[in-house]
């Protein structure tokens, strides 16, 4: 069985059809209006990005889930990614176990060290070859606060700690659930297999198949590390679903190229393509229920993959088209998985 999530990246992005773009006020309450209609559509996580200096409206992704607490009561909230490098981990570890408290125990982080080398330089960090260890020690530390009564500790990137304890304490223990974030270098999936923790896969352009050969590394080092049940891999991938394929197809592309026009600009790395048929056959679900179970259900097996995070609101598609797509997936494709 796969779980199914709702991700967003809060892209600000006029309406092609319209040229209006909304403010962004309204995305957070859009975005609060999804996390709300995706729990009550039986979707079990929300995922929010962080991006900085760009149309993406997310610089603070846990004040955003804090909002989106307040509004519901079952949906897991979390970060698809936090930028852990430029952060200070005591500060994350603290803003983690603040949103478990807000949110009675629903709260998780997905943690990577991130490549734009703008937001890098922005966030004082000297060269690109430093992200990689602070990235590590950041992740080691933020763990050991989340996780221990007090800690006393040294490092390179960071003032050192003499007995701090964290408050607020998590709800959930040992912590709530931290994911690594990586793509095709083998250096951050043997770190998550090293640490036993789940391993989340970029919302890039690439195809599932490209990303195989890592995940069969990530879940042969975690077996061997006596990690077997904690295996865990989240693909996230764009989805529209509609009740025929030509119906679905029309609506969405439009809106579909103007996100994939933006995001190139600025995550073009890895793409086969972006055209909108060769993206369909790949990284994005169009179509029918039956059609958008049959190929998240193929991804799922490919990948061996515990849950899929699924884009819906890019591009400037309309509030009501996406309340649609959320309910028509609760309705007839997370059943369907679930029994697949």
């Amino acid at each position: 069985m796969v779980d199914l999530g709702v991700l967003s990246l809060l892209d600000v992005l006029p309406d092609p059809a319209t040229g209006v773009a909304p403010t962004v006020a309204a995305r957070y309450q859009a975005l609060e209006r999804m996390a709300v209609r995706a729990e009550a559509a039986g979707f079990r996580a929300l995922g929010v990005g962080e991006h900085h200096f760009s149309h993406y409206a997310l610089p603070s992704p846990f004040l955003v889930l804090s909002y989106a607490a307040a509004a519901t009561r079952t949906i897991e909230l979390g970060t698809s990614v936090t930028l852990l490098a430029n952060a200070d981990p005591v500060r994350i570890a603290e803003d983690l176990a603040t949103l478990d408290v807000l949110s009675g125990g629903r709260a998780e982080a997905t943690f990577a060290r991130g490549v734009d080398t703008n937001t890098m330089t922005a966030f004082g960090i000297g060269t690109i070859d430093e992200l990689r260890p602070r990235f590590e020690e950041h992740l080691r530390l933020v763990l050991r606060l989340l996780t221990e009564d007090e800690v006393t500790w040294s490092g390179r990137f960071r003032a050192p700690l003499d007995r701090v304890r964290l408050s607020p304490r998590p709800v959930q223990q040992p912590h709530p659930r931290i994911n690594i974030g990586g793509g095709l270098s083998t250096v951050s999936a043997d770190l998550a297999a090293d640490l036993g923790l789940p391993f989340v896969l970029p919302s890039l352009f690439r195809f599932p198949g490209d990303y195989a050969a890592i995940v069969e590394r990530y879940r042969d080092r975690m077996i061997a590390n006596g990690f077997a049940d904690r295996v865990s891999v989240t693909f996230p991938c764009y989805l529209h679903v509609a009740r025929t394929s030509q119906e679905a197809r029309r609506r969405w592309r439009p809106y579909f190229e103007n996100y994939v026009e933006f995001a190139a600009m600025v995550r073009s790395a890895g793409a086969r393509s972006f055209a909108f048929d060769e993206l369909t056959r790949g990284p994005a679900v169009c179509g029918s229920p039956a059609e958008a179970v049959e190929r998240l259900s193929a991804m799922a097996e490919q990948l061996g993959l515990s849950r899929l995070l699924v884009l819906l609101d890019a591009g400037g598609i309309p509030t009501d088209v996406v309340d649609e797509v959320i309910d028509l997936t609760g309705a007839e494709v997370i059943p369907a998985l679930r029994r697949a």
